[in-house]
């Protein structure tokens, strides 16, 4: 089941109705009763997107968003404001200022909301911050035919990792795994699901893309840490990825856009787009904000440019 929305300022059950997306891709939808509540739920529920609605009782809707992109910890959630047609100009822009990934009044059209509710869900669930670590995975297939492995996983998040295979594995294959991270002297468990075909893993492994779909409360706790870089570091033999997986940046008035490299998804390519404030940005630290697809590498990064610039 993916983790839920998560609401606060609006009712849950308006939002079922009125994107009813949501409601076929089976995602609940839970309300929290204020901003301090919610910021703590993003973390434990692994909310890829949070709705928001002007009758936050304890914060303004801006300062919730700054809230939620200050920290590591809940700066990759998609944030999907939705207001009142009456709100003022000056509302609208704080939480896009904040750092929201769309801001919508009300009344709202269909086709506008679910296109943003499917892709703000797809920001967060396709490229999360990771850690590059190398470590040992030992898995495990929950499927007869499939066999036990010894691979090796070249990043690591909170919501998946990218293993390295010795042998191949169907998509959609759920897999039990036990791996190891530099820094934490446990084994760490958990339920994985192989989600896409990695090509940047060489030969002689298979690269996969592998979502968590279910870690014990304590492995989760020690790998949010490692993450979100309160925990153990990953240690000196760790490269880290200088370029924090940034393809190129572009300046638009008062936003810097990250363009992210691209990743194969199923037949086509898909570049995410990661902003934030001026003079707030700092490399690898700007909250999700789309992603495009495009045939090739090439063609994906040209249409995040095309995207940014139609923002100008």
């Amino acid at each position: 089941m993916p983790p839920p929305i998560l609401v606060a300022g609006l009712d849950a059950r308006s939002l079922l109705l009125e994107v009813p997306l949501l409601v076929r891709e089976g995602h609940a939808v839970e309300s929290r009763p204020n901003a301090r509540t919610l910021l703590l739920d993003i973390v434990r529920t692994s909310a890829r997107l949070v709705a928001l609605g002007p009758e936050i009782p304890d914060l303004t809707i801006g300062e919730t968003v700054r809230r939620i992109r200050a920290s590591a910890l809940t700066r990759g959630v998609s944030v999907l404001v939705l207001l009142p047609s009456s709100t003022s100009a000056e509302t609208e822009q704080e939480a896009r200022e904040a750092g929201a990934n769309a801001v919508l009044r009300r009344p709202l059209d269909p086709v506008v909301v679910e296109g943003w509710a499917a892709k703000l869900l797809a920001v967060t669930h396709r490229v999360d911050a990771r850690v590059p670590v190398q470590a040992q995975v030992v898995g495990s297939s929950r499927a007869p035919s499939s066999p036990h492995f010894l691979g090796v996983t070249r990043n690591v998040s909170a919501n998946g990792m990218l293993l390295a295979s010795p042998v191949r594995l169907d998509s959609g294959l759920d897999l039990d795994l036990e791996f190891v991270v530099p820094g934490i002297p446990a084994r760490l468990r958990g339920l994985g699901r192989v989600v896409r075909e990695a090509a940047e893993v060489a030969w002689p492994y298979v690269g996969y893309g592998v979502e968590f779909l279910f870690m014990p409360p304590e492995s989760r706790a020690a790998l949010v840490l490692v993450v979100s870089g309160l925990g153990p570091s990953p240690g000196p033999d760790v490269d880290p990825d200088a370029s924090h997986g940034i393809h190129s940046t572009l300046r638009r008035d008062d936003w810097v856009y990250e363009i992210r490299r691209p990743v194969r998804h199923q037949s086509s390519w898909q570049a995410e787009i990661r902003r934030a404030p001026r003079g707030a940005w700092r490399p690898g630290a700007a909250g999700p904000f789309f992603v495009v697809e495009g045939s090739s590498p090439e063609s994906a990064v040209r249409e995040a440019r095309d995207f940014v610039s139609r923002q100008g």
